[in-house]
């Protein structure tokens, strides 16, 4: 398992990372402390969770889980989704992320949270409020780093000057959703955080299963998995390459000699700006494959292929201005040598 820093921290975590969506869901406690078992074996050292999950059970079952061990983990929850029919049992108040967080720290039987996430967007409450309080949770040792996740750019940024501007914690971690079937984000969020130093972990970036091998072009439902039950919701957001995409990762996966998995979340962590990929698990085999993502590389010639394949189309103003640079030198009189 390969390490890297996240964002302008001093935090090193492991290219994959450890999602627990499933637990409490589909994963009881006993598969869900097989899994976190075999995580650690194989050297992945971040695991991600949420107080929403599962009506919060999820941290039940990670707390559990990390009995013992909690010391070996860079753990991640968020906040922000509703906890309870309260008017202040959800969003960016500083009264809802103070309890919120009491809560992670209770369910996951543990004194400090690594990474603290702000979960979705708040359009009725000030961003500086949701900063000011997560501050104080750091200062407090309750919290060691703070992010946010489904964010767009402007909010991303704007966040990131109220805490330089106010001498605040500082937003050292992005999750966006990215894969060879939604890469959105290329547009103009992975664009800010490389500006910024904010490093990428990137959820779903499988698609829901989409990427595992499990279909093929043009399928968008398969017996025995969720997609069976209507639950694929990824697929509204998916790309219309993403059947082009796909086949052309089934190729590239043969020539590599791995899996479908470990091929497209190995082409995430090669794409600029991607720090790691959350992979979840409905079983510890599910998960074993997915770490074998690390520790290798594509080719440059396999890496365009699947750039190729899954190309997303440039919106304005990126597509108005493509040639902008290209046009400017080409309009310079050079002397002739």
């Amino acid at each position: 398992m390969q390490y890297r820093f996240l964002g302008n921290s001093g935090l090193r975590v492991s290219e994959v990372c450890l999602g627990t969506m499933n637990f409490a869901v589909t994963t009881g406690q006993e598969e869900a402390t097989r899994i976190v078992s075999q995580a650690l074996d194989a050297g992945v050292n971040f695991v991600d969770t949420a107080d929403s999950y599962a009506g919060s059970e999820c941290e039940v079952l990670v707390g559990n889980a990390l009995k013992g061990r909690r010391d070996k983990v860079v753990l991640a929850t968020k906040f922000t989704n509703p906890m309870g029919p309260r008017p202040n049992d959800s969003g960016w108040s500083r009264r809802h992320i103070m309890d919120a967080v009491e809560g992670c720290l209770k369910r996951l039987q543990t004194d400090t949270i690594d990474l603290l996430y702000i979960h979705h967007i708040e359009h009725r409450a000030p961003l500086e409020e949701a900063l000011r309080a997560m501050d104080d949770l750091v200062h407090q040792g309750k919290v060691n780093y703070v992010g946010c996740s489904n964010f767009e750019a402007w909010r991303l940024v704007d966040g990131l000057w109220i805490s330089d501007h106010n001498g605040l914690s500082r937003f050292i971690a992005y999750q966006p959703q990215y894969s060879l079937a939604v890469r959105d984000i290329e547009a103009e969020l992975v664009p800010a955080c490389l500006a910024k130093n904010v490093g990428i972990v990137c959820w779903g970036p499988l698609a829901s299963g989409f990427l595992t091998g499990k279909y093929k072009p043009g399928q968008r439902s398969v017996e025995g998995t969720r997609s069976a039950e209507g639950w694929l919701f990824h697929n509204r957001f998916f790309s219309p390459k993403a059947d082009e995409a796909l086949a052309e990762l089934l190729v590239v996966a043969d020539e590599a000699g791995k899996t479908p998995a470990q091929t497209a979340l190995r082409w995430a962590l090669q794409m600029p700006g991607i720090t790691s990929v959350i992979a979840g698990a409905r079983s510890a085999e599910q998960f074993k494959d997915s770490c074998g993502a690390s520790g290798w590389s594509l080719s440059n010639e396999q890496m365009e292929r699947l750039c190729a394949a899954s190309e997303p189309q440039l919106s304005y103003p990126a597509a108005m201005e493509l040639m902008a640079d290209v046009n400017r030198d080409k309009a310079i009189d050079m002397p002739s040598l």
